[in-house]
């Protein structure tokens, strides 16, 4: 079974959620590669039970980068059904379009067929950090790389 982390990150703040969902993943003992968008392919998508992106949010959705890899998977829509999917972002501001980033990533893993797992207690959607991520965004992606990877196993393994 293999999880991939892909973010779009120009700060830096995005890239730090993503090395600790890939930390919770590996607490589950599931392979994650770790990917910057501009480094992933849409053929790559289908090598993997489980995908994760994260992108800031600009204007209340994803980074332009992010929609362009999705636009270019269209060509294997369908193929990625049952797949797990899951996303994070950053935003400058509380009430900064967080949330509606975190759902129009979401939108695309769902159109593609993909599963995703809310969190009843915490973050609903999805990890998101204001501004660089503190020791309790961190600790969120932690749980929230740990909790795919789970999933992953029960549904792959």
């Amino acid at each position: 079974m293999k999880i991939l982390v892909g973010y779009y990150s120009k700060t830096g703040h995005t890239e730090k959620m993503a090395e600790a969902i890939a930390q919770g993943i590996r607490k589950e003992n599931v392979t994650v590669e770790l990917k910057k968008v501009k480094d992933i392919s849409p053929d790559e998508l289908l090598e993997f039970e489980a995908i994760i992106f994260g992108s800031p949010t600009y204007y209340g959705i994803m980074a332009a980068d992010l929609k362009q890899l999705f636009d270019e998977s269209v060509k294997h829509h369908g193929k990625l059904s049952g797949k797990i999917g899951g996303a994070f972002t950053t935003s400058g501001i509380m009430g900064g379009g967080g949330e509606t980033t975190i759902l129009s990533i979401l939108e695309a893993l769902l159109v593609h067929g993909m599963i995703v797992i809310g969190d009843a207690r915490t973050q609903h959607y999805g990890p998101l950090a204001i501004g660089d991520p503190d020791g309790n965004a961190i600790d969120t992606c932690k749980k929230y790389g740990q909790k795919i990877a789970e999933l992953t196993k029960k549904i792959f393994g």
